[in-house]
């Protein structure tokens, strides 16, 4: 038996004068007369650090005092280097002793478990990696990748905690020709070492830029998000820069990601995962969500709201919309399986135009949009017939100008199938001359 749930809207809540003569406005959380409003939560157990020293252990306040004085006794006697400026990093003097500097401090000793000696040695390692390899002035250079950007690998968006998000997709190199353009050779040892080390240089890039927008304060954002996509991702040939990235990071950048999402995730991944699992510490784990294929939406909106989710993901989030400043807020639901859901959205005037964007994770499933004028035998408007949308297909973005004073109604119909489905929309209404 089908089920139906109605969310009514009403646009005279987001206009400042409905006699108003020209004016847009947007619905930021738009009021629900009988909602399904739904918001995903986090089911990871991962606790990221606050970098607040009163919440600190006796012990790691010593281990980060012994750091910073072993730290400043090398720098004092120039057995490293005398230049106060090469005790930098992203801008922060080490040698301070500021809350910003401890917090970078604290993510060198994290990576140790406190251990102030491997800690001492790995910052310093990095230290000089970083003047050697130029990251401080990376984030400028022109490295000539203009093609991969916004899809190998790309910053967009924010999680629901602030954390910048980082979306890797190494599917691209499943062709031949592209593979060939980035690395030369034909993978698995074989590649260009000049053009290996330039994607290297785009790929710490692109990390740089993530980085530049965390707080390094304590209670602040502190660490970027992760988002893997497995789909496709050719394996043996890029064996060889796989491993050179994740060395890079694993040895410059420690804590610097507070969780890794890996989507699309095959079964062979699934299966390694499983037997490497017992061997990781019990917080590197925490910070792991394994999403299979087909599930990327559903995983992706427990962690990020749908405007800051690309279109390919089952999220709002156009590249075009990223120069038009922060995204517009969108309202979520969830459709049942043998559910189908109306959206209204009332209090439409005459000569009104109505955008809107409406996206169901995984679709699969059947849309429609009409508009229902309020003046008693007026014809109702088939503004999008039914049809069936693709698993596939992106976000419906459309707009609608009416004649007259009337509702949209926007229709997904998932009676067809038994899997609950999560989904998002948004419109905003301009009143035109």
């Amino acid at each position: 038996m089908q089920r139906f749930s109605t969310v009514v809207m009403d646009t005279s809540t987001l206009l400042s004068s409905p006699s108003s003569s020209s004016s847009s406005s947007l619905s930021p959380y738009p009021f629900h007369k009988r909602s399904i409003f739904t918001t995903a939560t986090s089911s990871s157990s991962f606790k990221e650090d606050t970098y607040f020293l009163s919440q600190l252990k006796s012990s790691e306040n010593k281990s980060l005092q012994e750091l910073k004085n072993k730290l400043n006794s090398i720098a004092s006697s120039g057995e490293s280097n005398n230049n106060n400026d090469y005790y930098s990093m992203w801008g922060i003097p080490l040698l301070t002793g500021t809350e910003n500097a401890d917090v970078i401090l604290l993510k060198f000793l994290r990576a140790r478990d406190f251990r102030v000696s491997d800690s001492l040695a790995m910052l310093l390692k990095s230290l000089s990696w970083r003047k050697e390899f130029g990251a401080d002035a990376i984030v400028g250079e022109e490295l000539g990748f203009k093609d991969l950007e916004g899809v190998v690998a790309y910053m967009q968006g924010y999680d629901r905690e602030g954390h910048p998000v980082c979306y890797n997709d190494y599917g691209v190199f499943k062709d031949k020709g592209m593979y060939g353009k980035v690395f030369g050779g034909g993978g698995d040892g074989g590649d260009d070492e000049e053009k290996l080390n330039k994607f290297l240089r785009w790929r710490v890039q692109v990390l740089e830029r993530g980085i530049k927008l965390l707080n390094f304060k304590p209670g602040g954002v502190n660490s970027l998000i992760q988002v893997t996509d497995l789909k496709d991702m050719p394996k043996r040939e890029l064996r060889v820069a796989s491993n050179h990235i994740l060395s890079l990071f694993q040895d410059n950048y420690p804590e610097m990601v507070a969780r890794k999402i890996f989507i699309n995730v095959p079964w062979y991944f699934s299966v390694l995962y499983s037997m490497f699992c017992p061997f990781l510490t019990p917080r590197t784990k925490s910070k792991f969500v394994i999403s299979k294929e087909g599930n990327a939406a559903e995983t992706l909106y427990k962690f990020i709201r749908p405007e800051d989710i690309p279109v390919r993901y089952g999220g709002l989030s156009r590249t075009s919309d990223l120069q038009n400043g922060p995204p517009k807020p969108a309202s979520e639901f969830t459709v049942k399986g043998g559910e189908k859901v109306n959206i209204q959205i009332e209090g439409i005037e005459s000569g009104a135009s109505i955008t809107w964007d409406i996206v169901v994770g995984g679709w699969d499933l059947e849309y429609s949009a009409e508009f229902v004028p309020n003046e008693e035998g007026s014809y109702t408007i088939a503004v999008e017939r039914a049809r069936k949308v693709e698993a596939s297909e992106e976000a419906i973005h459309n707009t609608f100008t009416s004649k007259e004073s009337g509702k949209l109604v926007l229709s997904v119909d998932n009676s067809a199938c038994r899997k609950k489905k999560v989904a998002a929309y948004r419109y905003f209404v301009q009143l035109n001359n």
